[in-house]
């Protein structure tokens, strides 16, 4: 099984986007595991509209856009760590993550905790707007600490050269490319897009 998982520096920064553009490129399945909030369009949602790929059920269908560990308790139940095992399945498959890494599944459990154990390689989505420097370079340090291998950082939004070299040159991590925003998203501009992306590097690690 060749998996790859997909995580972020924060919630709202283009994450699920940029695993839909991947889950294409690579000509994968793609997974979310727990999915927190149902009232719009969910990522599994977004990702199948956006690139017609087979889509795994979630393991948690959440109610409430919050926090997992919040949004499980509203509904009165608790996130088991052993139902997020990685799926067995033959050929790639994308994973995303919710929010980003020190999101609490429960009162004991961050998401950081379920990806160190997936031994998965893992690309990091990082926004290029103020604060991305401390948001992305602590999430590194997180990764690195948990024994996870990152195959390198993506950026979102608008270029911003210094700030994306500053990262990776001080985060010691490749810069995997950037994707823009698209201002009327659909398959083919997303695939457009995606082109700026290094997706050979995170084939390689698969």
């Amino acid at each position: 099984m060749s998996t790859v998982i997909v995580t972020g520096t924060d919630t709202g920064i283009g994450k699920t986007i940029f695993a839909a553009g991947l889950t294409a490129a690579l000509g994968a399945r793609y997974w979310k595991p727990v999915q927190s909030g149902l009232e719009e369009a969910t990522d599994s949602e977004t990702v199948a509209a956006l690139t017609g790929a087979e889509i795994l059920p979630e393991a948690y269908r959440l109610n409430m856009p919050a926090s997992p560990h919040l949004s499980a308790e509203d509904m009165g139940v608790e996130i088991d760590p052993a139902r997020l095992a990685l799926p067995q399945v033959s050929g790639p498959l994308v994973v995303e993550g919710a929010g980003g890494l020190m999101v609490p599944l429960n009162r004991q459990v961050f998401f950081l905790d379920v990806i160190a154990q997936w031994q998965a390689p893992v690309v990091l989505v990082a926004r290029t707007a103020l604060g991305t420097i401390n948001h992305t370079t602590l999430s590194l340090m997180a990764l690195r600490k948990a024994g996870c291998n990152v195959v390198g950082v993506a950026f979102v939004g608008d270029a911003q050269p210094d700030v994306e070299e500053t990262i990776a040159q001080m985060g010691d991590i490749r810069h995997l490319g950037r994707l823009p925003f698209i201002e009327t998203l659909s398959r083919e501009t997303l695939t457009d897009a995606f082109t700026a992306i290094d997706v050979d590097a995170i084939r390689g690690a698969l």
